[in-house]
């Protein structure tokens, strides 16, 4: 497993595994992502899906298209591919996820957008 990176602050995404998949041209990536309350909302996408379980705390999920949900610990929710979205710590402390992304390869893996 590789050390936790920070990206931004508040924001550290530990590498978990990375494989490609019996679907031509598609690999899964898998992350812990860690979360301070102080973690600024970076609106982004992902060539793929991707599926989140919540590990702990409470995360404020904005998915373009969908209504703001709050999901915390033991829930779990999907990101539609290519789909704008960003998250918020909204807990009192630390929040963590287990992210699985099914992603094209070949395209960067995480893209800002404004």
């Amino acid at each position: 497993m590789s050390p936790p990176v920070q990206q931004v602050p508040g924001l550290w995404r530990t590498d978990l595994q990375q494989h490609d998949l019996s679907v031509p041209g598609r690999e899964v990536i898998q992350n812990r992502v860690e979360l301070s309350p102080e973690a600024p909302l970076v609106r982004h996408k992902h060539p793929g899906e991707e599926i989140i379980y919540v590990l702990e705390g409470s995360l404020e999920y904005q998915i373009d298209g969908q209504p703001t949900k709050t999901y915390s610990a033991g829930e779990a929710l999907i990101v539609p591919a290519e789909t704008v979205h960003s998250v918020k710590n909204v807990g009192g402390g630390k929040a963590a996820e287990l992210a699985t992304y099914v992603v094209e390869k070949g395209k960067p893996f995480l893209v800002v957008v404004d």
